[in-house]
């Protein structure tokens, strides 16, 4: 009762049971992807596209080419961050993302709107689609990283994405509540139902560092991050504080200026893959 036909992803042993199937999608043939890695989170507002900006203008520093594809279609943030607005571009034999200032290729449904305003009332299979499109029909040239910034929970994007894309592993991005070992779980299992590696864990706006004294304060209450992460045999990646300039570089689309250095041992992890 109940069934989806999808015996991948279900537990069950029952006689109608069949060897399980590879849904993944082909990339583009003149695309070249070496390393994907989902970023998600359990619940909004924890600053999931900003953990994913930040990760790959360092990985771009770090002397990688990197993309961002935006797999957020009711609520893209990517393009903002970079301050790109154009519309993308394409041929007949495919579409081709935008580039921002320092070299990262970017495709968002922001860039495929006639206004980048303008809201994308879609139901679950058109946005699934939309995202397996981005893999399919966008050339992306030598990639050595893809980010796959995905929308919060665990729903259509995520199952579409972790289905239909090779993911080599993925980051889950959360802050200090108590409620962030209820939703870290959420994303670890989900994550192991799909047989998809966790590379670890960033807790955004874990602290505040006061400018004048240079004393941390636990807005949010003190961390947990280490305990979740030990509890799910993870690794803590990094610890995100509270920065007005983070914030700042964002809505000015000047991410790219941010070199504060706070993600750099989690750019060390992903170099290991």
């Amino acid at each position: 009762m109940g069934c989806d036909h999808n015996c991948e992803s279900c537990a069950e042993n029952c006689g109608s049971r069949t060897a399980p199937q590879d849904l993944r999608e082909s990339l583009h043939e003149m695309s070249s992807v070496k390393k994907v890695i989902g970023v998600i989170s359990g619940k909004g507002g924890v600053g999931k596209s900003l953990v994913t900006s930040a990760l790959a203008v360092t990985m771009q520093r770090r002397g990688h080419k990197t993309a961002i594809l935006d797999a957020d279609i009711t609520g893209p943030s990517i393009p903002k961050a970079f301050n790109i607005h154009e519309r993308a571009k394409g041929n007949d034999f495919g579409i081709f993302p935008v580039t921002t200032a320092t070299g990262i290729d970017i495709m968002s449904i922001n860039l495929l709107l006639e206004n980048e305003t303008d809201p994308v009332i879609w139901r679950g299979s058109l946005i699934s689609g939309t995202v397996k499109q981005f893999w399919t029909d966008v050339i992306w040239a030598d990639e050595d990283y893809m980010f796959v910034d995905m929308p919060p929970g665990t729903g259509d994007v995520a199952l579409t994405v972790f289905q239909s894309i090779p993911v080599d592993g993925i980051i889950i991005v959360t802050s200090p509540q108590d409620l962030v070992s209820m939703i870290v779980e959420k994303a670890v299992k989900m994550a192991q139902m799909m047989n998809v590696p966790i590379l670890g864990v960033v807790e955004n706006m874990s602290y505040f560092e006061c400018p004048d004294c240079g004393k941390r304060h636990n807005i949010y209450g003190e961390s947990k991050i280490d305990e979740v992460a030990k509890k799910f045999g993870t690794k803590v990646l990094a610890k995100l504080p509270i920065n007005p300039k983070f914030a700042a570089a964002v809505d000015k689309g000047m991410v790219e200026m941010i070199a504060e250095g706070f993600v750099d041992d989690a750019c060390a992890e992903l170099e290991k893959l």
